[in-house]
């Protein structure tokens, strides 16, 4: 049996482990579930699905159920047996007092970093600064999260869609007498958003299928809840398209890590004689934004061999002109506090976006990261972006193809104005974009829901 082990030849604990996985792999639910995919979206998207499930089962990271209370369903039926239990004992509703204070239960999906730090871990801080205890969960972790209800006053969803399990949620709220406010702050919900998003055309035609299906479910939970808030003007105004619930604002900030991370980078920046241009790409598709200053910054960089492009995160390099590739520095996606030392080490953003619908919708987190830096950027007037910048003091609003250029030679050729930007931009940063119960970063009508 050693020489079996050491060999990686399967024992009988090997086979009965596999056996199991098997049992729960081959689950009627996910062979129907795996047959709608491959209908709906093709084989390609259900292929990657059913790897991407396949692989958190194998890791350990499938999601967690109640020990108690379930009736051997999935976990959206954790908490059916407890209801019965309650009813039958006339005690399955419950009123819900505010003797102790409001306090927050903070539900979404933590899956991606960016939008779990301005989303998620920041708005618990917010809330505390406020005096209001918050309490947050992933989605699919349902013991926490079920757990966090039983002491909240509030329920807040964040980026959840319609499914078995946030239903069971909502019905739990409910039965608490928890008011319910859902978060969001991408058009997920909005077909005609996705439809003439032109970064689409730089993805698979299957994934933008996946998207168009799952919109529905994001409006359904809109529309399910008391009231909604929304990252930026124009996702509010887009927003009140889809529901008839009301819709306010809650801006991204920089919390006190992001300052505190920024000024850490600022401190270890080295200078060196190059000129850095920086373009973060933070997900796939961002090709088509950088369309729009192609031409402007390949003449600009190799006009001089002492500038760079320096580009983060997700590109395809083979989108560049060739004249350009001698004088480009690409950097893969890295953790938090590297990608500000990158940042740090430019001496301008660039942060184009194509104008449409979703763009319009665009958040000025990217304005915000390089700010904490003290890095000036160069945006599009399209979304919030040109609302963070005030043009010619923090950075500059490129209205017109021109001001690109315009721009950028302005700041290569005077290194005191540079200076003096990056000072006003980390400044305006602390003042104004910071956390603060201001009504441009958060609706006053979301202060006084929160205390009743």
């Amino acid at each position: 049996m050693v020489v079996a082990k050491e060999i990686g030849y399967p024992t009988r604990g090997c086979k009965e482990r596999d056996a199991a996985l098997m049992r729960r792999f081959l689950r009627p639910a996910l062979i129907r579930r795996f047959f709608a995919s491959l209908r709906e979206e093709g084989l390609r998207m259900a292929l990657h699905k059913a790897r991407i499930y396949l692989g958190m089962q194998w890791r350990g990271h499938a999601p967690s159920v109640l020990a108690g209370g379930n009736t051997g369903g999935g976990p959206e039926t954790s908490l059916h047996g407890i209801w019965a239990e309650m009813a039958r004992g006339d005690g399955f509703h419950v009123t819900r007092s505010l003797a102790d204070g409001p306090r927050i239960a903070l539900i979404g999906d933590l899956n991606l970093a960016q939008c779990r730090k301005y989303r998620i871990e920041q708005l618990a801080e917010f809330w505390e600064a406020q005096g209001v205890r918050c309490d947050y969960s992933h989605y699919q972790d349902v013991p926490r999260a079920t757990r966090i209800l039983q002491q909240a006053t509030h329920l807040c969803e964040y980026r959840l869609q319609a499914s078995p399990l946030t239903q069971m949620y909502r019905y739990e709220a409910r039965r608490l007498g928890l008011p319910i406010l859902y978060d969001i702050d991408d058009p997920l919900f909005s077909v005609s958003a996705y439809e003439t998003y032109q970064n689409m055309a730089m993805l698979d035609p299957g994934l933008k299928a996946h998207f168009l299906n799952e919109a529905p479910k994001y409006a359904a939970m809109m529309e399910g809840a008391d009231l909604v808030t929304l990252s930026t003007p124009g996702l509010v105004e887009h927003a009140s398209l889809y529901t008839r619930r009301p819709t306010y604002l809650r801006r991204n900030f920089a919390d006190q890590a992001t300052l505190e991370n920024g000024a850490t980078a600022m401190a270890a920046r080295e200078s060196d004689d190059l000129f850095r241009v920086v373009f973060a790409s933070g997900s796939q598709g961002h090709e088509a934004d950088f369309d729009l200053i192609r031409d402007q910054v390949s003449a600009f960089v190799t006009a001089d061999p002492n500038r760079r492009l320096t580009i983060l995160g997700h590109f395809q390099l083979d989108h560049l002109p060739e004249a350009l590739a001698a004088q480009v520095e690409h950097h893969p996606f890295s953790q938090y506090d590297q990608y500000l030392a990158r940042l740090a080490g430019a001496d301008v953003a660039l942060m184009p976006l194509q104008d449409d619908i979703f763009n319009r919708c665009k958040s000025g987190v990217r304005v915000i990261d390089a700010a904490s830096v003290g890095l000036p950027a160069i945006v599009s007037s399209v979304g919030d972006l040109p609302n963070l910048v005030r043009d010619g003091e923090t950075g500059f609003v490129a209205a017109a193809p021109g001001d690109w250029t315009a721009a950028l030679e302005a700041l290569a050729a005077d290194p005191t104005r540079r200076a003096a930007m990056r000072a006003a931009t980390r400044q305006d940063l602390e003042t104004r974009w910071s956390a603060q119960a201001a009504d441009h970063i958060i609706s006053p009508e979301v202060l006084a829901w929160i205390r009743t």
